[in-house]
């Protein structure tokens, strides 16, 4: 039997890759990307010639069983996405769960999310969270955030950031206009801020200031009321 490795790549800054990480790129018998041409520049990046091969949300469920009996057959596998952790709002947890089924090691790695560092630094409680991901974008979305209204643990969303004003404006009329909350943006990269506060506070910013890059929010729980520092 063979291993699959769940490898996580850098979310902006490539210093964020792991030497273990790299090994294990350099030694696997083929290497799973969401999207070959992102992952050639990574791969390219730090010398690793392996072969690559198109594993993604739209292929998956007819890749896996192929995929799997090359693991059978003792082949070391390593699966990568465009950034971050797979199967964190990437690909990753269908394969990870065909691999397992079929008696086979699964190793993560530890290594780049965007969550946790956002999280972090938000300066709201993160001894306990809930991580939320994507909210639906139309069906089922309000039903969603207003089964969190009485969530007292901080809650993590991934956000567009075409989105962000709305998503925030939804937050405030449902929490509440005095919730705090962090919006991290671009972790990891050049330009890379978190702006705190209410989210009266942070709608107020982003309503003159254009969002850009990857987004975070971290909102805070239900009776978290201490304030934030704002940008």
């Amino acid at each position: 039997m063979g291993i699959l490795y769940i490898v996580p790549t850098p979310v902006g800054n490539m210093e964020d890759m792991t030497l273990r990480a790299i090994r294990i790129l350099k030694e696997a018998d083929l290497v799973l990307a969401e999207d070959t041409r992102t992952s050639g520049v990574l791969l390219k990046h730090f010398d690793i010639q392996n072969h690559l091969m198109s594993h993604h949300k739209f292929n998956e469920h007819g890749t896996a069983a192929g995929i799997v009996e090359r693991l059978k057959a003792g082949q070391t596998i390593a699966l990568i996405s465009d950034a971050g952790t797979p199967g964190i709002s990437d690909p990753g947890f269908f394969l990870a769960r065909e691999a397992i089924a079929a008696g086979i090691e699964v190793q993560t790695l530890p290594g780049a999310t965007a969550c946790i560092p956002a999280l972090v630094s938000s300066g709201l409680p993160c001894d306990r969270f809930c991580f939320e991901g994507f909210l639906p974008q139309k069906k089922g979305r309000l039903t969603h955030l207003e089964s969190l209204k009485d969530e007292q643990r901080t809650m993590v969303f991934y956000e567009s950031p075409y989105r962000l004003l709305k998503t925030l404006q939804q937050f405030a009329e449902i929490y509440g206009p005095d919730r705090q909350v962090s919006v991290c943006r671009e972790i990891s990269k050049l330009h890379e801020e978190s702006v705190r506060g209410t989210l009266a506070e942070v709608i107020s910013h982003f309503t003159v200031t254009e969002p850009k890059g990857e987004i975070v929010i971290v909102l805070a729980g239900k009776g978290k009321e201490k304030k934030l520092k704002t940008k």
